[in-house]
């Protein structure tokens, strides 16, 4: 379910991307102004399932067709919300390890079945020769950002907006860009540390950008976490910076200097993420 206190990592893929049905839905979808802001998407996203799930959980209810939209010079650019399937992959997900006694108590059996269906239905062999390989457009963390995400974007392509209301911090950049940066870091990171948890989890994210179009472009955006730091924070954040010194010092051998580094960055994040226990 989408918490407020979020960080996002988008891909906005050209309507060329789509099949021919989803590119004319999209085309009217954003002529009619139904786009949805960045800023606004959170908060939409978490009413329509809450009210949609209802308060017994006994059913997957269709949702909003609803996409975020990216007009460059030359191109519309569409991140799609999928909010059915991230909705059926996270009553999975929450069942996972967990006693049959709780799991059921969280996420009623009734549900997890309709859940497995529309999962199973999304990836089928028949969804993908109509419409192409199925893609989920958004990633979400709650109460910090992961360091790999850091590893796609560079420090320019910073926007920071302090203003009551339209308070954000992002970056965007072409997946060009986004996948070369992954396969330096992943390089650096498997001759330094192997596969160690950050080796994998920057090659996952890697796959996961090879999934959609060379034209799209990719969003690193903290959502509502910018709510919870102040003005000066916010605008001295240089995570990205951290995160490139860090890989730097490892490919120079440099053990002490990549530790000092993650340090730092652990520090940071874990005060952002304690905040969740606050009352």
């Amino acid at each position: 379910m989408p918490s407020l206190f979020a960080s996002y990592l988008r891909v906005y893929e050209p309507l060329t991307a789509f099949d021919r049905d989803r590119q004319t839905f999209w085309r009217r979808y954003v002529q009619s102004g139904r786009a949805v802001t960045p800023l606004d998407g959170p908060g939409r996203q978490r009413t329509a399932v809450i009210e949609a799930l209802g308060a017994g959980w006994t059913r997957l209810p269709d949702l909003p067709d609803e996409a975020y939209v990216l007009q460059l010079e030359d191109a519309l650019l569409v991140c799609p919300w999928n909010l059915r399937v991230r909705v059926a992959e996270a009553a999975l997900n929450a069942r996972d390890g967990v006693p049959s006694v709780l799991a059921d108590a969280f996420v009623p059996p009734v549900l997890a079945g309709q859940a497995k269906a529309v999962v199973e239905d999304w990836r089928s062999g028949a969804r993908v020769l109509e419409h192409g390989v199925p893609r989920v457009h958004e990633q979400i963390a709650t109460w910090g950002v992961p360091l790999r995400w850091f590893v796609f974007i560079s420090p320019e392509e910073r926007e920071l907006s302090v203003e009551p209301g339209r308070r954000m911090l992002r970056y965007r950049t072409e997946i060009s860009k986004a996948r070369r940066r992954a396969s330096r870091g992943l390089s650096v990171l498997r001759k330094s540390v192997g596969d160690a948890p950050i080796t994998e989890a920057v090659e996952e994210g890697a796959r996961w950008l090879e999934e959609f179009h060379p034209r799209s472009m990719v969003e690193l955006d903290y959502g509502g976490l910018v709510d919870l730091l102040p003005d000066d924070t916010l605008a001295a954040d240089d995570s990205p910076e951290l995160v490139a010194k860090g890989l730097a010092a490892l490919s120079k051998s440099d053990a002490d200097g990549a530790t000092e580094v993650y340090e730092r960055l652990v520090a940071r994040w874990r005060a952002v993420q304690l905040l969740e226990r606050c009352n």
